[in-house]
């Protein structure tokens, strides 16, 4: 099998050196887990590894020979596949022409359809995704749509398996049955590369760590090591708790939800938030916590029941509403859905609140960068400059900027889908905070996660869905991840039999 080098590799963009003389060895047969926060040049790292990027300095090998990797395509030729953080799909093209996308099976000059259908269901079959091979990949909620990814990187019978945050949006389950895929890979000889923020995740697939801190690489040691040193090699200090909740004595009901109800994604679902609680919203991967949450913004429709703020009920599917109404939204999907990728952080940071702090019709251009500046400066938002485009951010920072609007905004209700995906556990600290900020000042949060740790460490009250309803409700000082796993599948029996 294949051995991949990285000897003294180093890569600058403009004057900054990203990546500053790191070496890195992927075994055969071998998991090398990269670690580091945001920025710290993990993802220049496997890009130089794939053919994206060619290093300035330094050079790459495999099995002990030097060679050029110019392009994707000649990584790919070297047996090299790459599952990146960033979906790499075309939402309105099938699961099956996604899977094939650039690798088209054909005969005679002709595409073959039958072909192309029989082997995309030999790999959905691989990961144990039961889905229609002809359906949209953008009706694909985006834990289906990484498991896509994840069989077509498989596919292309890889010796070099690069997995960018691959469990980032997977549950439990998922999680455990990729980390089974993998130990059959490496079984077989497949050397990969694996980058994730849950350090619980390391030990269960990893074999050894190598810590990059600010481009530089810092130790390799072994997977097994405890998490508090882990954590100390990527941010260079200790961190005393990862979940620093901070509660509040509940207030009055600000975020009423009664009957909510759309068909075939959810059922009669009722709950109240308080001002100063952050009420976590559990269950899997389908079970109906985004499209709650997308329905209580305005973003979705829905058949019956109804939304209630401060005692004002809400238009149906009207997100300027919910805006008015002092509800904001960190989406499930940042990049596409909370954020203007090529626009500059300030104008980012300001999009909510330019129509209310306009004077006589025109924008308060002084006022907004003011008030942009200081909340990028209380958010450590990590940046060139204010002016920088928010879509060239590390993961970690372009989520302090989806919060940092609705933090000038002053949102009353904040509701959060997958806070903290992709994002690593410095990062994450510094965002449990910012909820903290949220509830200390009088608001209320909403918080969908498939972390069931973050869900437990940063909720007052806990909401469990299963199948599109509600399967139960407990305080945090009741709740354990076995209490909420056993209702987060209470209602999928009941609906195979209903099936």
């Amino acid at each position: 099998m294949t051995q991949l080098s990285l000897v003294r590799v180093s890569k600058k963009f403009g004057d900054t050196k990203v990546v500053d003389q790191v070496s890195i060895t992927v075994e055969p047969g071998k998991v090398h887990v990269l670690l580091g926060e945001n920025g710290a040049g993990k993802s220049t790292v496997i890009k130089m590894m794939s053919g994206i990027y060619q290093p300035d300095e330094g050079h790459i090998e495999i099995d002990g020979q030097q060679v050029r990797i110019p392009n994707v395509d000649a990584a790919r030729k070297l047996g090299i596949a790459v599952i990146h953080q960033e979906l790499n799909m075309v939402p309105q093209l099938s699961i099956m022409e996604n899977l094939f996308l650039g690798n088209l099976p054909s005969s005679s000059g002709l595409v073959n359809k039958k072909e192309m259908k029989r082997k995309a269901k030999e790999a959905l079959k691989l990961i144990q995704l039961d889905e229609d091979v002809s359906r949209p990949m953008g009706e694909l909620g985006v834990a289906r749509q990484q498991m896509v990814e994840i069989a077509k990187a498989l596919m292309q019978n890889a010796s070099i398996l690069i997995l960018d945050e691959p469990t980032a949006a997977l549950t439990h389950h998922e999680c455990e049955h990729l980390f089974d895929i993998m130990r059959d890979l490496k079984a077989k000889g497949v050397g990969m590369v694996f980058i994730s923020h849950h350090l619980d995740e390391l030990a269960k697939v990893g074999d050894i760590v190598t810590v990059l801190r600010d481009g530089q690489y810092i130790d390799t040691v072994p997977a097994t090591t405890p998490e508090p040193e882990l954590i100390k090699l990527m941010v260079g200090r200790n961190i005393e708790d990862q979940y620093p909740r901070q509660a509040q004595k509940p207030g009055k009901v600000l975020l009423k939800v009664d009957g909510l109800t759309r068909q075939g994604t959810m059922e009669d679902v009722s709950f109240e938030v308080r001002a100063g609680e952050v009420v976590g919203m559990a269950g899997l991967v389908g079970a109906g916590r985004t499209e709650v949450i997308r329905a209580i913004f305005g973003a979705d429709d829905y058949d019956s029941g109804s939304v209630t703020v401060e005692g004002k009920v809400l238009p149906k599917n009207s997100i300027n509403a919910a805006i008015n109404a002092g509800v904001g939204l960190v989406p499930e999907d940042r990049r596409a859905q909370g954020l203007i990728a090529e626009a500059a952080v300030s104008e980012n940071l300001g999009l909510p609140t330019m129509r209310s702090t306009a004077r006589m019709g025109f924008v308060d251009r002084s006022g907004q960068k003011k008030r942009e500046e200081l909340t990028a400066e209380k958010l450590s938002i990590r940046m060139a400059g204010i002016d920088q485009n928010a879509g060239s951010l590390s993961g970690g920072n372009q989520q302090k900027v989806v919060f940092g609007k609705w933090a000038m905004a002053q949102v009353k209700v904040l509701l959060l889908d997958e806070p903290t995906r992709g994002v690593d556990v410095g990062a994450r600290v510094e965002i449990y905070e910012l909820i903290n900020q949220v509830t200390a000042n009088g608001g209320a949060v909403l918080m969908a996660s498939s972390d069931l740790p973050e869900v437990l460490g940063m909720s007052d009250r806990i909401i469990v869905m299963s199948n599109g309803k509600v399967s139960g409700s407990m305080t945090a000082a009741e709740a354990n991840q076995q209490k909420v796993m056993a209702l987060a599948v209470s209602h999928m029996d009941e609906a195979a039999v209903n099936d």
